[in-house]
């Protein structure tokens, strides 16, 4: 149990910093004079770049799982230069073309004194997309020589750099929507800088070829476009959930509110993102110890948003670090609430993903993150026509209840995957039960 700690807590406190990076940002924003407007259509131009900065992020598992010599991260270097080049040319085409207008005045519902800032947040983010690829890239090679803690060092001093630009902003009074992009901006290049020196590094201590070498870029296309459609599905969640609150009685208080709920939801989640990780690392000798291990940090995120949301200590957070006050607070608090259920779904569907890793069934993904992303949209749908003075809280239920569908959906694979298998020890829900009513 003490080694998946020491293997665990890195990536979690990494993976937490990024989440701090995001509320330094929508802590700036609202100081503006008019911060519900500035946050809109910050969030707005943010759901469409998760879009491309996702299909970069997978360059990290992909690079850690497949680059095992020098000759391998040359055909890697080459397979990410032609996906950054692709992923800039269709950012290009929304940034700078009337697409980009039809997109977020058709489709997101922005009003029209919104679009020309949203555009001008979104072409700032196109540099974010390429160095968070590169980042991504280096860091691979980071994680498979298990050399997390510089994860989290470049989060630290990306983290720094950010807060400090984050005062400037604040202090001239200069906060606009573009002023949290170039936050991001800063922060991104910073942390990029920091893999890559170390990765350059650790690449000079690999081997020349390896048995396990890469034997083409189409390897690596293989292995990565499961993955790529897999993550497009997910991806479209959030603009989905955006275009939604759109239509909501109140616009932008509906996407603020949902913006900052989330950004404190996640931050409480995202140390636990690395528990398929866990399971591809330790699964298969251990077993018995991952389960624990998931009985013992599962339910934490539960517990914490729980805190959060039915007690003071929610409010003062709210208020005192990230700056919301007035009607924003109130409607962020009962967000808050809402994202229980992910909190308590959420860690289940990372260790049965990462089963599927392990079992290498990853195109399982597209059936299950097609379930969270069809009963999110149905979710929406009713939410926005029936209780739309709802507002936020209507996107907070959707997303919940996506997540509950997609552990559905990937459990129930996992579980024909290891019966066919004749292995009796998968780690079943129903497990749980008979493990409560033996306390």
């Amino acid at each position: 149990m003490k080694s998946l700690f020491i293997f665990f807590i890195p990536l979690g406190l990494s993976a937490s910093l990024v989440t701090i990076s995001h509320i330094i940002i929508n802590s700036t924003l609202v100081r503006a004079d008019n911060s519900e407007f500035i946050l809109a259509g910050y969030a707005i131009a943010m759901s469409l770049f998760v879009i491309t900065e996702r299909l970069g992020n997978l360059l990290r598992q992909t690079c850690s799982s497949l680059v095992r010599d020098r000759d391998s991260y040359k055909l890697m270097s080459h397979f990410a230069f032609y996906l950054i080049i692709s992923l800039m040319l269709v950012a290009i085409s929304v940034a700078y073309t009337p697409v980009g207008d039809f997109i977020f005045a058709k489709i997101f519902g922005a009003k029209a004194n919104m679009v020309d800032d949203i555009k001008s947040i979104y072409q700032v983010l196109i540099f974010v997309t390429i160095f968070s690829a590169l980042r991504c890239l280096a860091q691979g090679i980071i994680i498979y020589n298990r050399q997390t803690k510089w994860l989290t060092i470049g989060m630290v001093i990306r983290l720094a750099a950010m807060y400090l630009l984050s005062l400037y902003f604040i202090q001239s009074g200069q906060i606009t929507g573009k002023s949290g992009a170039i936050i991001f901006l800063l922060g991104m290049i910073i942390e990029c800088i920091i893999s890559f020196i170390e990765a350059r590094k650790l690449i000079r201590k690999m081997p020349e070829k390896h048995e396990q070498q890469i034997e083409s870029k189409r390897t690596i296309f293989k292995f990565y476009s499961p993955l790529m459609f897999s993550s497009v599905i997910v991806v479209m969640i959030g603009p989905a959930i955006n275009i939604s609150l759109g239509k909501t009685d109140n616009i932008e208080l509906a996407i603020a509110s949902y913006a900052v709920a989330m950004s404190v939801t996640q931050l409480i989640l995202s140390f636990f993102t690395y528990i398929h990780q866990i399971v591809i690392n330790f699964y298969g000798d251990h077993n018995a110890i991952v389960k624990k291990f998931l009985l013992v940090v599962g339910f934490v995120p539960f517990i914490l948003v729980g805190i959060l949301s039915f007690t003071p200590l929610g409010g003062l957070f709210l208020e005192h670090v990230i700056g919301v006050n007035g009607r924003l607070l109130d409607a962020s608090l009962q967000v808050l609430q809402v994202t229980m259920l992910m909190a308590l779904v959420f860690p289940f569907v990372d260790f049965f993903n990462g089963l599927l890793m392990v079992y290498k069934q990853t195109k399982v993904t597209i059936f299950s993150q097609s379930a969270n992303f069809v009963v999110t949209v149905i979710a929406l749908i009713i939410g926005v026509n029936f209780v739309s003075q709802w507002n936020g809280s209507i996107g907070a239920i959707a997303l919940s209840l996506g997540f509950l569908a997609e552990l559905a959906v990937v459990s129930s694979f996992v579980h024909a995957i290891e019966s066919k298998e004749g292995k009796l020890n998968m780690f079943r829900i129903k497990g749980l039960s008979r493990a409560g009513k033996n306390r």
